[in-house]
């Protein structure tokens, strides 16, 4: 089946033209037009990578990729490309500090964004590498991701909107999974397994 990349483009004519090429080349193209409904296809469709511009309606596409790391932090394998006509310094280390797997200028150069789409979607998946012989529930992972970016129980609690009884009780049960004798064992089991993406 031919990868599905997600384009979030505002300008008409770009996503055309993005679309035509990304489809002659074998690829399923979807399209978004502005960041609300990109955040919303990444979330429903799980696309198999996404081209992104940064100045979008609604939405940045630095807002895109800070909300998904916020919300859902098993979307970590998914490729993120920008794809923008900003060639500032601030802005490249901006989209890499977010976790952007790459940043592509405008004007497009269709051979050299094939070449990093193909690159990026051959990547070996994690899964192949790091073998999940454990299964934690969202609620674990995600209290587990937020434990190894340094918060603590009532933070995490405050975050999630739980009780921190309940943060807790979904970190030790994820602790006892991962056969880890400390929280702070366990995030970084979870973490080199790639359960998690910190």
């Amino acid at each position: 089946m031919s990868p599905v990349i997600l384009c979030i483009e505002d300008d008409k004519d770009t996503a055309t033209l993005l679309a035509e090429d990304l489809g002659e080349r074998g690829y399923q193209v979807r399209q978004a037009h502005d960041g609300a409904e990109g955040l919303r296809l990444i979330l429903s469709e799980r696309p198999d990578l996404v081209l992104c511009d940064i100045s979008l309606p609604l939405l940045s596409g630095f807002d895109i990729l800070a909300r998904l790391a916020e919300m859902n932090p098993r979307l970590g394998h998914m490729p993120f490309l920008f794809l923008t006509a900003f060639t500032d310094r601030d802005s490249m280390i901006k989209a890499r500090n977010l976790g952007a797997d790459d940043y592509v200028t405008k004007p497009v150069d269709f051979e050299l964004l094939d070449a990093i789409i193909r690159q990026k979607l051959d990547r070996t998946p994690k899964s192949d590498i790091w073998p999940v012989t454990v299964h934690l529930n969202p609620r674990e992972i995600e209290i587990l991701t937020w434990a190894a970016r340094g918060k603590t129980s009532s933070e995490i609690a405050q975050i999630l909107g739980l009780s921190k009884r309940t943060v807790d009780f979904h970190a030790d049960n994820a602790r006892t999974k991962l056969g880890a004798a400390t929280r702070i064992e366990a995030t970084i089991k979870a973490a080199t397994q790639r359960i998690i993406n910190p």
